[in-house]
């Protein structure tokens, strides 16, 4: 038995159906008798087309593009001289007309944020460090600290503070290897940002540079826990106290090297970490002498001459 649906008002049975709102009207007197929510989108009932754009979608909000991703552009310029002879002339001139009217600040950031997505990448950086990064360099532009300073050191000296803050090794030879920015421009403009942010920066540990050099060097394992073990009695020793840190673990792992005949060549190991064979030389130097290494690594080269 089907059931017939009458209006509330005037008992009429002349309804209307609207499947596209959702809505049943009387037809005689006009009374809208139920009303339900409907999904309307262009995915609803499983219609949606993978090939196709969505139509409610959009990438997430990334403190990496100038915008963060939320700006609505005129059009890309293939899809503009797609368009008829007159349609194209008004849309390129409606293009032209939004970079006209867009801020200083924001065509910093379109360039800034170019540059920082170029640098990061050729770092391997994660994600995470890239956004901090950005963000720094937003609170610089807003405060007017980047007068004076080209866009490409702040930069760099942004991506050093976002490392620092999270604790990713690099050095300040890489990120100017990176940036093409010379290394003592972006030490003196990390200082600059940090007194003026009041960003608090941990002090970086030797530590931390032992994994990724034992990596690009192949290191045994065993060399790498060796090594840290060096670390750690060095920083009882006050060792690493006023020296680089990345010189102190690089003079760490090649006597590490060393110790289990895994040989490494000073030159190597010092392009690994971006330094000098001479501070390689003193760092080994002073490990051997001030931590009675000098006889295990004697021992090692007898033992090892009675193998061959």
């Amino acid at each position: 038995m089907s059931y017939i649906k009458r209006c509330p008002e005037c008992q009429s049975i002349n309804l209307t159906h609207d499947d596209q709102r959702g809505e049943i009207i009387c037809g005689d007197c006009g009374l809208l008798i139920e009303e339900k929510m409907v999904d309307t989108g262009q995915d609803a009932g499983g219609q949606f087309d993978k090939s196709e754009k969505k139509g409610r979608g959009g990438a997430p909000i990334s403190r990496q593009k100038f915008d963060q991703g939320l700006t609505t552009n005129v059009g890309e310029i293939s899809d503009i001289y797609r368009l008829e002879s007159g349609q194209t002339r008004k849309f390129l001139r409606l293009k032209k007309w939004q970079e006209r009217v867009s801020t200083s600040i924001e065509r910093n950031l379109r360039l800034a944020m170019a540059e920082l997505r170029r640098v990061s990448s050729f770092l391997t950086l994660p994600s995470v460090v890239r956004d901090e990064a950005s963000r720094v360099y937003q609170f610089v532009l807003q405060r007017g600290l980047v007068r004076g300073r080209s866009m490409e050191s702040v930069i760099a000296a942004c991506i050093y503070a976002a490392c620092r803050s999270y604790n990713i090794p690099r050095t300040l030879d890489e990120i100017a290897n990176a940036s093409d920015v010379a290394r003592k421009e972006i030490g003196r403009t990390y200082r600059f940002i940090i007194r003026k942010l009041g960003i608090k920066v941990k002090p970086s540990s030797p530590k931390d540079y032992i994994s990724r050099f034992s990596s690009i060097l192949h290191l045994s394992p065993k060399a790498q826990n060796e090594a840290l073990k060096i670390l750690k009695k060095a920083d009882i020793s006050e060792l690493t106290s006023g020296r680089g840190p990345a010189g102190i673990a690089a003079a760490a792992l090649y006597v590490s090297a060393l110790m289990n005949d895994e040989k490494k060549t000073q030159r190597e190991v010092a392009d690994v970490a971006g330094i000098t064979e001479v501070t390689i030389r003193n760092r080994y130097k002073e490990l051997i002498d001030k931590l009675g290494i000098e006889d295990k690594l004697k021992a090692k080269e007898i033992e090892s001459k009675i193998k061959v």
